[in-house]
């Protein structure tokens, strides 16, 4: 369940403290505020961001992190509301049985109200707030010398501020999971991998909602501390609600090598089954998924990096529609300094284009932004 790099990172302040406060200031422009096809409105932002963080182990057996971000935007020209508030809050238990023998559970809960990232084909006028909230578990514990046995969940919870949009789209998402690894060198490890997926929607969910089985395997390297691998295929079962089934192979492709203290380079690609934006007319998304991810340490204070993310798609038309073609493109470039522990100053400008047979739901999208984060 690997997360995808979109836009280029930035490196953060290192403190070596449990808790961690920092407050966060940039102003940006932002070409394509509700990411429409054509016309689309373009403003001003400027931002202040505040957050807290604490992580320490609690007992021996038990480690505790949790955190919570305030994000305040001002547009300088935007319809409607000008002042808008997100929040991002996180907790994260994890309990040691033994040494080897861990339960790990991970709470992150995202209102949003302006997104990094907007859905394709969705009319100018709805507001695209959304409420997150994901939980995983996983729980780890050795069957023999070679051997570890792991049991996975997740569930993420989707609901829009927008009513036509929530109506469409509101769902929550279901994995469970076991998976079970074998070293056959201690740098080397054998994979296999069963998980059960559903996916519910909150409206007309009799047209919409399907469960999948997935089968895979695959191996984890890792060399060094400098180099690591991991890779999943398999195929996809998947039964849809008043719709024809279907099966997929599934595959995701993950490595990153860290070349010097703070510089690293990440790669992968993926191909599976996704929900889509548009479910009157599709039941989901073939995704193929390409992304490299680049951290270079130019001088002891100063970064760059840069970002590239290739997104090729068939929409699966509902009985009677015809699938679509498209292609997304995210690419994200920084450049930051670090005068001390506490300072974080950085410029960045992000790259959103998407392609599609359907012109409406075509996308420009250009953000340019300075900011500074002090942390204590």
């Amino acid at each position: 369940m690997p997360l995808w790099a979109i836009y280029a990172p930035i490196p953060e302040s290192e403190l070596s403290k449990d808790l961690i406060l920092s407050a966060k200031t940039s102003v940006a422009h932002d070409s394509n505020l509700f990411g429409a096809a054509s016309a689309g409105v373009g403003s001003v932002i400027f931002s202040v961001a505040p957050r807290i963080t604490y992580s320490g182990s609690v007992t021996d057996q038990l480690f505790l992190a949790t955190s919570y971000g305030l994000t305040l935007d001002k547009f300088a020209t935007r319809p409607g509301e000008k002042l808008l508030s997100s929040h991002e809050a996180m907790m994260r238990l994890a309990y040691g049985f033994s040494k080897s023998t861990v339960l790990d559970v991970t709470e992150m809960v995202m209102a949003s109200r302006n997104p990094e990232s907007l859905l394709a084909g969705v009319p100018l006028s709805p507001d695209q707030s959304f409420l997150r909230n994901q939980i995983d578990g996983r729980f780890d514990t050795p069957v023999s010398g070679k051997v570890l046995a792991t049991l996975k969940a997740r569930s993420i919870y989707f609901e829009y501020k927008n009513g036509a949009l929530g109506r469409s789209i509101d769902r929550v998402e279901n994995i469970l999971g076991v998976a079970g690894e074998y070293a056959i060198l201690p740098e080397f490890k054998a994979v296999g991998e069963y998980r059960h997926q559903e996916v519910y929607y909150r409206k007309e969910g009799e047209t919409k909602n399907k469960v999948s089985e997935l089968l895979m395997g695959g191996f984890e390297y890792a060399l060094a501390r400098k180099f690591s691998l991991s890779t999943r295929l398999g195929i996809e079962f998947r039964k849809r609600s008043a719709e024809r089934s279907a099966t997929a192979p599934f595959a995701e492709l993950a490595g990153k090598y860290d070349y010097t203290e703070k510089s690293f380079l990440t790669a992968g690609l993926g191909y599976n089954l996704e929900e889509t934006s548009d479910t009157a007319r599709f039941t989901d998304t073939q995704s193929k998924k390409v992304f490299v991810a680049l951290q270079h340490s130019m001088t002891a204070l100063i970064s760059a990096s840069v970002s590239v993310s290739y997104e090729p798609a068939v929409l699966q038309g509902r009985r009677g529609v015809k699938s679509l073609n498209e292609q997304a493109l995210r690419a994200g470039s920084a450049l930051s300094y670090l005068p001390s522990k506490n300072w974080t100053v950085s410029g960045s400008l992000d790259f959103d284009r998407s392609r599609s047979d359907d012109p409406t739901r075509n996308m420009d999208r250009r953000r340019l932004g300075l900011s500074g984060n002090y942390s204590f």
